[in-house]
């Protein structure tokens, strides 16, 4: 693993214990679920937003990077009986799923974290079904997050050192494939750690 992982995978994991709200926006209130669906939760952390897609979808994967907060999603879901999910600690550039099995894939406040995110783009792509459609929440940068945060594990984890600027977060959609995306919901700039970052949720289909 490197530091980035790692840094990311203690923060989460002593968080996996709390009750603290770890999300920037309201990603699932846009999703029309239906009984047949199959629905992805990139960064499922706990797994409420699987537990809840679950209710209605066909079956649910949960996909973390954390391992207490994978465990903590598993006995979760035990505890509510539920059959139709499962959750996977894997790397988000790398989603241990086959090729376009999913109609929805959610996140919300995770992919700022990563470091390779044309990466994860393509292969939220390269999950998805054709006529599939993604609703992600997330932040990005007011301005190009200097060197010194950018490559800080620490402010990475923090939600707020990875961000990229509005324009490089579009072009990284748009290179994956995704010819159409909306902006669902934007907020006012607001200080994050040492920046500016922007809470939004966009959705698009392929």
């Amino acid at each position: 693993m490197n530091n980035v992982i790692i840094e990311i995978d203690k923060r989460y994991s002593q968080l996996a214990g709390t009750d603290c709200c770890l999300s920037c926006g309201k990603a699932l209130s846009f999703i029309e679920i239906k009984n047949d669906d199959i629905c992805i939760d990139l960064g499922s952390g706990k797994g409420n937003d699987v537990i809840k897609m679950a209710e209605t979808a066909r079956f649910v994967y949960g996909i973390d990077l954390s391992e207490e907060m994978v465990l903590k999603a598993r006995k979760e879901a035990q505890l509510k009986n539920i059959k139709n999910a499962r959750f996977l600690r894997a790397e988000l550039e790398h989603i241990p799923l086959n090729d376009g099995v999913a109609n929805h894939v959610t996140s919300n406040c995770v992919l700022n974290h990563v470091i390779d995110k044309q990466a994860v783009w393509n292969e939220i792509y390269r999950i998805m079904k054709v006529g599939g459609s993604f609703v992600i929440s997330d932040i990005y940068a007011t301005e190009t997050i200097p060197e010194k945060y950018a490559n800080d594990p620490v402010a990475i984890s923090e939600c707020w050192g990875g961000a990229v600027t509005k324009d490089v977060y579009m072009k990284n959609i748009i290179n994956s494939g995704f010819s159409t995306v909306k902006i669902l919901e934007e907020s006012q700039p607001y200080d994050k750690g040492s920046v500016q970052v922007i809470s939004f949720t966009i959705t698009g289909k392929k």
